[in-house]
């Protein structure tokens, strides 16, 4: 068995940090998919990374505020809505990194700077989350011509606290690199954050269209594994080639 370090990812990278953001009310959402799906889909230097020798792809609605370059103030800095799907790889058994099918964002200003500085698939889409008590909706439409959409409401649950090394969790949650193919060559990227204060949640309705808009196979029924974590304060390092 492949033996990755998935520690050494979780530490504050050395340097200066391009950029800051918070996320907020970060629902995660997973289901169990062939690698054999997966695999046509990356580049063909990455390998799909599994727990167990299962994979996964996920989809992550979230709410992104005080996004800006350290030289902005606080004041000029941006916030909007998110949704991404995603799948885990790595890179020659190193570097345990998110891999972005999509990526949906409500500012178009952000969607066209992730575009062109980090070679990133985001696409404009108009968002809304509202809180009703306990329960929280999430919609998105893409403003493109697929127009596709995801629809979801759920109740924050169980507080489940840091997630330990070695756990499911740790593997679908605690993910600090990306790795991204730009201009003929791989490129990793790196935030930093302390470890989520997850949550348990629970699904109350959902209508996803975005993964199968991403060319995979659309899930039938709710995910098997949902996560919630109230939010992090972010640290974002420069993009760097991966590997040789």
């Amino acid at each position: 068995m492949l033996e990755i370090d998935r520690i050494t990812p979780t530490r504050r990278p050395s340097g200066r940090p391009v950029g800051y953001q918070r996320w907020r009310s970060l629902l995660f959402m997973h289901w169990p998919v062939p690698v054999e799906a997966l695999g046509p889909l990356v580049p063909s230097r990455l390998s799909i990374d599994t727990f167990d020798d299962v994979a996964y792809v996920g989809l992550v609605a979230f709410a992104m505020q005080g996004v800006r370059p350290p030289w902005a103030p606080e004041r000029l800095a941006f916030r909007f809505l998110e949704a991404n799907v995603r799948t885990y790889v790595h890179l020659d058994g190193r570097d345990p990194a998110v891999y972005f099918f999509s990526l949906d964002a409500q500012s178009r200003i952000a969607v066209e700077i992730a575009r062109h500085r980090w070679s990133l698939p985001y696409h404009h889409a108009a968002m809304r989350l509202a809180r009703r008590g306990m329960t929280i909706e999430y919609e998105s439409r893409r403003l493109d011509r697929s127009g596709a959409r995801l629809g979801v409401r759920y109740e924050p649950g169980e507080p489940l606290g840091e997630s330990a090394p070695g756990t499911l969790e740790h593997f679908l949650l605690e993910r600090y690199l990306l790795l991204v193919e730009a201009r003929g060559r791989l490129w990793r990227g790196q935030v930093h954050h302390r470890p989520y204060p997850a949550q348990r949640a629970r699904i109350l309705r959902l209508d996803d269209e975005l993964i199968g808009a991403a060319g995979l196979p659309q899930p039938i029924g709710p995910p098997p594994l949902v996560h919630y974590a109230a939010g992090v304060d972010v640290e974002i390092f420069p993009l760097r080639p991966a590997g040789g």
